[in-house]
């Protein structure tokens, strides 16, 4: 195994799995930007481990999720093996702030962090995902890992793909390709995410702009991904009509001629066997925006 797969001693492997000739670990460490302990996963394709330099995909998990949960349902491993790629999947929140009522929703508090910074108490003190993200987990992982910075890519599931269409649209410095599955693409327009914008960042609608990715989009000058952007979305998706609204983001893109492949699937719901389905498509996609 390559040295350059190994994480500082101050990041605790909490396990590893053989799979697919690679390794699929867990990881834990004490976060500055969180304040809390975090968990990550990572998967080292045997690319990797023979010290090769791979593209990197990151994952964002959708509510009540965890960072194991794609790893172990979405079947990816055997396609990043087969193609070189590096996956990351973070956790959805932070766990054991001990803020009063952050157990009592499962769309709100733990495991619904919605990937923002907040800005209101209490939640502003650890709910920082976005800046765990981009500026410590992310750089963590590309300094220790033999991860290729210029091919970094994000994809991710409902509350997820909300969070990699906003990382996308606000970092395109770090992220060259960008896909989700059934996204809440107008969070600002649907109960999840005016719920989670009321609680984290306040009753002003204006600061609730950077984190909508169909409003981001809106305000782009230029197409941000000029080889597309995938989105998948299951037609029998109990969730579809009233909190992902798909329809905007696409029109968001259509007004500044953005590429946008957004498919709808008969029969497919809002869980892990659809996105089992799809996942390699998402992985080809993501890989063909990284190509040098």
């Amino acid at each position: 195994m390559s040295s350059s797969c190994i994480l500082p001693q101050d990041i605790t492997l909490l396990s590893q799995h053989a799979c697919h000739g690679g390794v699929q670990r867990f990881y834990q460490h004490e976060s500055a930007e969180i304040g809390l302990p975090m968990r990550f996963s990572v998967y080292l394709p045997p690319q990797a481990l023979a010290g090769e330099t791979c593209p990197a995909i990151v994952y964002l998990a959708g509510l009540t999720c965890t960072e194991e949960t794609f790893m172990i349902k979405a079947g990816a491993q055997a396609i990043a093996a087969r193609e070189g790629i590096i996956l990351i999947a973070p956790d959805t929140s932070p766990r054991n702030a001990n803020i009063p009522g952050d157990s009592d929703n499962w769309d709100f508090g733990v495991a619904a962090g919605f990937y923002l910074d907040a800005t209101q108490a209490p939640w502003s003190k650890h709910y920082r995902m976005h800046s765990y993200i981009v500026a410590e987990l992310l750089p963590m992982l590309l300094a220790n890992l033999p991860m290729d910075k210029s091919r970094v890519g994000i994809m991710g599931h409902s509350m997820g793909g909300h969070g990699a269409l906003v990382l996308a649209l606000r970092h395109p410095e770090l992220f060259s390709s960008v896909s989700a599955f059934a996204p809440i693409a107008a969070p600002s327009q649907c109960p999840w995410g005016q719920k989670a914008f009321t609680g984290y960042l306040g009753t002003d609608q204006n600061n609730w702009a950077e984190y909508d990715a169909t409003t981001l989009m809106q305000n782009q000058s230029q197409p941000p991904f000029p080889n597309g952007i995938l989105i998948d979305q299951g037609l029998a998706d109990k969730f579809l009509v009233e909190q992902l609204h798909p329809e905007a983001f696409k029109t968001a893109c259509a007004s500044v001629q953005q590429p946008l492949t957004l498919r709808y699937h008969e029969g497919y719901d809002h869980g892990y066997y659809f996105i089992n389905t799809f996942i390699e498509d998402h992985l080809m996609h993501l890989k063909r925006g990284l190509s040098k």
